[in-house]
């Protein structure tokens, strides 16, 4: 039983992450404000949230350098969408004037008109903000992303996985140039088949959550096409290997492209998106603000880790599998 712990835990990981990365709910949120633009007088402002739950008593108003303004009417026609009616002063000192609705902000949600020196008459009082209330555990929901940003949970691991069982193929590599091993040789395009496996899941994964987020399933994004071109290099291993019928051969010369596979999978994927000049649309990339510093904060983190362990244990587990299948039949062949 001792030998079959990891494995236990690649599959109670996996259950507890994948049912949470659907299951758990997002933030409230305010995603659409209408009219963009607000000038002095009467002001008729549409409001669209997710996962809302608007009242006719909520608080809404209007902040500007610290000064409020109070809406006059609020009509909640359903529990995602508002009415709302504000009688905006003349005065405001900033340009840009942030909304809240029940507690939830939407920054910079209008253009100010008619500046000056202040509100004369602060009719909302100076209060502070009311904070944001999230019922329970939440995902944060973020502009752009929405429900989408489920696919952290499963795309990225994907990733990592294919990464991690590169690296244990390239390793074998290395050791079998060194000691001309075939077992080394068979553990080596064992997994770089399980590889190529979460390399295709990662893209296909990739392609759908560009089509939600980007609008077109592939994009020209240097990682993007960086993925594409690891995945050709490693298919060009593959092809290789079946070109030289000599085992022995076959096996160092598969060695010596495999470590340089590794190193332009490091390249495409690590240096090159990460360049200031190269623009690209993935967080973390082309001079972008990564995961890290905008959207992966505690809450996605708590499923986030558990699901890359996950993977990465499945797919340590599958390559094992693959390899002891490719030993058993090359037992059977003699």
């Amino acid at each position: 039983m001792k030998h079959w712990w990891w494995k236990s835990l690649a599959v109670a990981l996996l259950l507890v992450a994948s049912i949470a990365a659907f299951w758990v709910p997002l933030s409230p949120a305010l995603v659409h404000v209408s009219p963009s633009r607000i000038a002095p007088g009467e002001v008729v402002i549409h409001v669209t949230g997710y996962n809302t739950h608007f009242t006719p008593e909520m608080r809404v108003f209007i902040e500007n350098d610290g000064q409020q303004v109070c809406a006059s009417m609020i009509e909640t026609i359903d529990a995602t969408h508002a009415r709302i009616v504000m009688n905006v002063p003349q005065g405001l000192r900033a340009s840009m004037s942030d909304l809240s609705v029940q507690g939830l902000l939407y920054p910079g949600a209008f253009y100010s008109d008619a500046l000056g020196d202040g509100i004369e008459n602060d009719g909302c009082g100076n209060v502070n903000k009311i904070e944001l209330q999230t019922p329970g555990f939440t995902f944060p929901n973020r502009s752009i992303l929405y429900e989408s940003i489920r696919n952290l949970h499963f795309h990225v691991p994907m990733w990592f996985t294919m990464i991690v069982l590169m690296g244990i193929s390239v390793w074998h590599s290395i050791k079998g140039l060194g000691d001309n091993s075939l077992d080394r040789d068979r553990k080596a395009v064992s997994a770089v088949h399980v590889g190529l496996l979460f390399c295709g899941l990662g893209l296909t994964t990739g392609a759908f959550w560009a089509r939600a987020t980007w609008g077109a399933f592939w994009t020209n994004d240097v990682k993007l096409n960086g993925a594409a071109v690891t995945a050709l290099i490693y298919l060009a291993y593959l092809v290789l290997r079946g070109s030289i019928p000599d085992a022995h051969k076959r096996a160092r010369l598969s060695a010596i492209y495999n470590v340089f596979a590794f190193m332009l999978l490091v390249l495409f994927l690590f240096v090159v998106p990460r360049l200031n000049a190269i623009d690209s649309l993935h967080p973390g990339n082309g001079g972008n603000s990564g995961f890290n510093d905008l959207d992966l904060d505690n809450r996605l983190r708590v499923i986030f880790y558990p699901a890359v362990a996950g993977w990465i244990l499945l797919g340590t587990w599958m390559y094992d599998l693959r390899e002891r299948s490719a030993r058993l039949r090359e037992l059977t062949e003699q």
